[in-house]
């Protein structure tokens, strides 16, 4: 299985130290990674066919500390689809004036929805058609962008009907907010004052983060497996839906 890495804050904030760890679980998962950031209306987005372990753009991204208040990062094992930069996760998408962006955990069987021009996969993954499929019925009951309660009612109607056909762990954003539902394993943590210690699970490395975070600060991660060790990491329950908001989780 893949592995997926998502980041929500109420103040722009880098996710160096958390991408370090992650990396490091591209041994086992070497069919490439991807990155994507929000920075504003805008978006940084970096995919390798590469493993993260040793890509170039994987380096790039340890050593750079792009500040952002969502970001989603996977590293891909192939379970459908050849190993391709078309199909490195995250995708992105527009819709409504705003990028959107998506990764997936799992595999989904005989899942082959009907999708119109506006949404067409890419590549040949079983996760670029349930993302394209999930903007297409987000396009379809909603004319422009709803609040984020409203976008969670309706994903938590959609997210069930694309779970059922196998394993749907999967990340999205839109800037705004940062969505999460699981079907196996998935993991969050909230960082918040006052801040402690918190070293990698697979690197000998730690931070103290009352260093370097401020009072107000608050940081929301969300993993497939938990990243670090002595930090109180939660796991979800099998078809929980959670939108992150300013670093916090909302049911």
């Amino acid at each position: 299985m893949c592995q997926l890495l998502g980041m929500n804050c109420n103040t722009p904030t880098d996710i160096v130290f958390s991408f370090s760890g992650f990396a490091q679980r591209a041994c086992e998962h070497a069919d490439g990674f991807g990155i994507a950031f929000f920075e504003g209306r805008g978006l940084r987005h970096f995919v390798d066919h590469l493993s993260a372990e040793n890509s170039p753009v994987a380096e790039l991204i340890q050593r750079y500390p792009i500040q952002s208040k969502q970001v989603i990062a996977h590293i891909r094992k192939a379970t459908q689809g050849r190993v391709a930069l078309e199909n490195c996760h995250p995708f992105v998408r527009e819709l409504w004036g705003h990028y959107w962006v998506f990764a997936h955990n799992g595999n989904l069987v005989d899942f082959h929805p009907r999708l119109h021009a506006a949404f067409k996969p890419v590549g040949d993954t079983d996760s670029e058609r349930a993302f394209c499929w999930l903007m297409q019925e987000l396009a379809k009951s909603h004319a422009a962008m709803p609040s984020v309660d409203e976008l969670t009612r309706t994903l938590s109607e959609l997210m069930p009907q694309v779970a059922r056909h196998g394993t749907f762990n999967c990340m999205l954003s839109q800037g705004d907010a940062l969505w999460a539902h699981c079907s196996t394993h998935l993991h969050h943590l909230v960082r918040q004052h006052p801040f402690g210690v918190a070293r990698l699970h697979d690197q000998d490395v730690e931070v103290d983060f009352a260093e370097l975070a401020q009072p107000g600060d608050r940081v929301a991660v969300i993993a497939t497996q938990p990243l670090t060790v002595g930090e109180p990491w939660v796991a979800m329950q099998p078809g929980q839906l959670l939108a992150f908001v300013d670093g916090l989780p909302r049911p």
